[in-house]
């Protein structure tokens, strides 16, 4: 016996609405009825097929690092430590100033903007940055036992200084600066990179 009449809504699409507007409004600032209206679908629906609104974030925040934010993973598939840190640096520009996106980063925003009601969401985006940070500080001890980075090199202080680079990347996309000068940003930053 069937059980349950089929889905109205496509909900791969529907997720990426819903990115849209968390990617737009951040956690706090997103009403139900915002998603509800952007996904195309009413409440019960939202909740069956996502669960609550912290729920339905998690998910997004998944899609959001697989997807646009994908970049930061990949980065570290790169053959030379000054290289993940400039896909990493570069991936930030056009992420957060790219045409068709919300300005800014929706972890670093989320981490920002969030009441003591939204802590849980707080310490979920918080967490799987610091994995981020540390998958970066792993890959910059590999390089140095490598001789990719010298010898005294830090992979640990490497990992928050690119990290630092490209929150300060989003906060200035979000905040109006335009593509050319967050580009001038990443260049400057990475002067200040150790040579081998």
């Amino acid at each position: 016996m069937p059980g349950g009449r089929p889905r109205a809504f496509d909900p791969d699409t529907a997720l990426d609405r819903a990115l849209e507007v968390f990617w737009s409004q951040g956690y706090e600032g997103t009403a139900i009825s915002d998603l509800t209206a952007a996904m195309g679908i009413n409440r019960p629906s939202l909740y069956a097929a996502f669960g609550n609104k912290e729920d339905l974030f998690r998910k997004v925040l998944d899609r959001y690092i697989d997807g646009p934010g994908g970049f930061a993973a990949r980065a570290l598939d790169a053959s030379r430590a000054r290289e993940v840190a400039e896909r990493m640096v570069y991936g930030a520009v056009e992420l957060t100033s790219g045409t068709g996106t919300p300005r800014g980063c929706l972890s670093v925003r989320c981490v920002q903007a969030c009441g003591p009601e939204a802590e849980p969401v707080r310490d979920e985006v918080a967490a799987r940055r610091k994995a981020g940070e540390m998958a970066l500080r792993a890959r910059f001890e590999r390089a140095r036992d490598e001789g990719d980075l010298p010898a005294d090199s830090d992979p640990a202080d490497l990992a928050r200084f690119v990290h630092a680079v490209t929150d300060g990347i989003a906060v200035q996309a979000a905040s109006g600066a335009g593509r050319d000068d967050l580009l001038r940003v990443a260049e400057f930053a990475l002067r200040a990179w150790p040579s081998t």
